[in-house]
């Protein structure tokens, strides 16, 4: 629990997705890591936001959720 604390005040280490740049490629990502490709590689930045941000998050868990359950 102190890790995910620190990691978010002292904010990610590579590159970084802003919120608006995170829910406009985020189905994108979703889908990418559902078909097994690098989301990673091709959306860099995504994770780390991810990680650091509850809101988007939310979003992300609620997006990949809905998509795992239609497959």
């Amino acid at each position: 629990m102190n890790d995910v604390i620190l990691r978010r005040l002292l904010g990610p280490s590579g590159p970084e997705l802003l919120c608006d740049e995170c829910f406009a490629t985020l189905d994108e990502y979703v889908e990418l890591e559902l078909g097994g490709e690098p989301a990673d590689e091709r959306i860099p930045g995504m994770r780390s936001h991810l990680e650091g941000c509850p809101a988007c998050r939310e979003e992300y868990d609620s997006l990949r959720a809905l998509l795992e359950r239609d497959q």
